[in-house]
């Protein structure tokens, strides 16, 4: 009538067969008997004894209210009373909706790490706080030394730190400090009138309480959405379907004649001749089309195995069923497409259209201004402007060169010259943030903007010495 439990068990897969079996052939006596195992996700791990086993998860709560429960679910009064000083309890409701705060936004803290914060506040406390709190050394234990081995995305920790050094400094005692609009520290004496306090929150946060603009929540529930819909999609049986409609292979047939039709031309030395001096400006635009001619070979070659696969005349495979359409030597800008993909009309367009860009600079001559984002490799056109403007300037050397911008008030429709140095750019964005092209300065998103783009940009190069 006993419980086991077991812990970790996706370190030992080849065991949780063997407990398979034991559990089906086992002859157990008492129905009060148990078997508890934990476990992360693993594509091993045997389905089997998962179809029979009751199942939960360990979440990180939703908000900010259920967070705020779950922590001061494992404080005791004992610790809640450790110190006399006026400043324990506020440091340690801080702590605690900053734990909650990072289990909102980075969702994989347990609540272990609130109470390794409080027993270092806790210490921080009992030494130094008689002589005057030092602000920075808790906002670095808090920061740096609690999550910050934890947090290993530059932003999430810039984020982390903005929040300690806003929450964690002498305001925190005034009376009138709050989080947020509603969010107050609250000042008790027991853990009931805490959970009181708590209860009284609201149960769902806005942007605002962390400091956040209101874009904030469309961007995180876009993200969720879409997790939803591509598990649902992934778990959706693949057969073709009976009816009159067309079946997913003649859909998929249809789809791939379709884009050979429209897929460009191989690119022949009698085009590349019209290129003319092998300048900086022209050896990249060579790099270019080499990369453009590989990507356009390896569409061309999947397209047509597919039909042949859907034929029957070939074996259908990973490599011809266009999941992966790109080559190792192709570089990374080219996403992982398929067939299934939401984006594949998205990837085969801007396929074009980075062709006729590449096209046109040879056939029509340079560009008045360039789509950067349509380049393989942006970095190299930038080297290759600061390059053209070093042998324009005999006392520059390449190596003191800087790439310096303007932001224009033109869009690209409206360029009519190109400038007499350097280049003018377009196809950049602004996430996080909007332009105001008047004062031509970064300003607030506006509200159900996510992106914004900015307008034509002059890269050119200046002698840094």
């Amino acid at each position: 009538g006993g419980w086991v439990l077991l812990q970790n068990c996706h370190l030992g897969l080849e065991f949780m067969d063997e407990l398979l079996e034991t559990l089906l052939t086992a002859e157990i006596q008492n129905d009060t008997f148990r078997v508890w195992i934990t476990t992360e996700q693993h594509l091993k791990f045997p389905i089997t004894l998962l179809q029979i086993a009751i199942k939960f998860t360990n979440e990180p709560p939703q908000g900010i209210r259920a967070g705020l429960k779950r922590t001061f679910s494992g404080i005791s009064q004992d610790l809640l009373n450790v110190s006399n000083l006026p400043m324990w309890k506020p440091l340690l409701y801080t702590v605690a909706f900053l734990h909650s705060t990072v289990q909102v936004f980075l969702k994989r803290f347990a609540n272990s790490g609130v109470i390794y914060g409080v027993t270092l506040i806790e210490s921080f406390v009992y030494f130094t706080c008689i002589q005057g709190i030092s602000w920075n050394t808790v906002r670095y234990m808090i920061g740096e030394v609690q999550y910050g081995g934890r947090v290993t995305d530059d932003y999430d920790k810039r984020l982390l730190n903005c929040f300690a050094r806003v929450w964690f400094n002498e305001s925190m005692f005034d009376s009138a400090f709050c989080f947020y609009t509603g969010y107050k520290i609250p000042v008790c004496k027991t853990l009931e009138q805490y959970f009181e306090y708590i209860q009284l929150l609201p149960a769902m946060d806005t942007p605002e309480v962390f400091g956040l603009h209101p874009n904030a929540d469309i961007t995180y529930q876009r993200n969720t959405s879409a997790d939803v819909l591509d598990t649902i999609t992934n778990i959706q049986p693949k057969e073709s379907g009976g009816g009159s409609g067309e079946t997913r292979e003649s859909v998929v047939y249809r789809l791939a004649e379709d884009m050979l039709e429209k897929l460009p031309p191989d690119y022949v030395k009698a085009r590349l001749v019209k290129m003319g001096a092998l300048n900086s400006m022209n050896i990249f635009l060579r790099q270019e089309i080499d990369r453009m001619q590989r990507v356009i070979t390896v569409v061309r070659t999947s397209l047509n195995d597919l039909k042949l696969a859907i034929d029957g005349t070939i074996v259908m495979s990973e490599a011809n069923a266009l999941d992966n359409m790109y080559d190792a030597r192709i570089p990374q800008v080219w996403r992982r497409v398929s067939w299934e993909s939401s984006t594949l009309g998205f990837w085969f367009t801007e396929l074009l259209e980075r062709n006729a860009q590449l096209s046109n600079w040879i056939f029509q001559g340079r560009p008045k201004v360039f789509w950067i984002t349509g380049f393989f490799n942006p970095q190299g056109f930038l080297t290759a402007m600061k390059q053209e403007a070093t042998r324009a300037h005999k006392d520059w050397a390449l190596d003191k060169v800087a790439v310096h911008n303007d932001v224009l008030k033109l869009t690209k429709e409206e360029i009519l010259s190109p400038p007499s140095e350097g280049v003018y750019i377009y196809g950049l964005f602004l996430e996080g943030a909007g332009w105001d092209k008047r004062r031509s300065i970064l300003v607030e998103s506006s509200p159900k903007i996510l992106f914004v783009q900015l307008p034509v940009l002059h890269m050119f190069a200046v002698d840094s010495t």
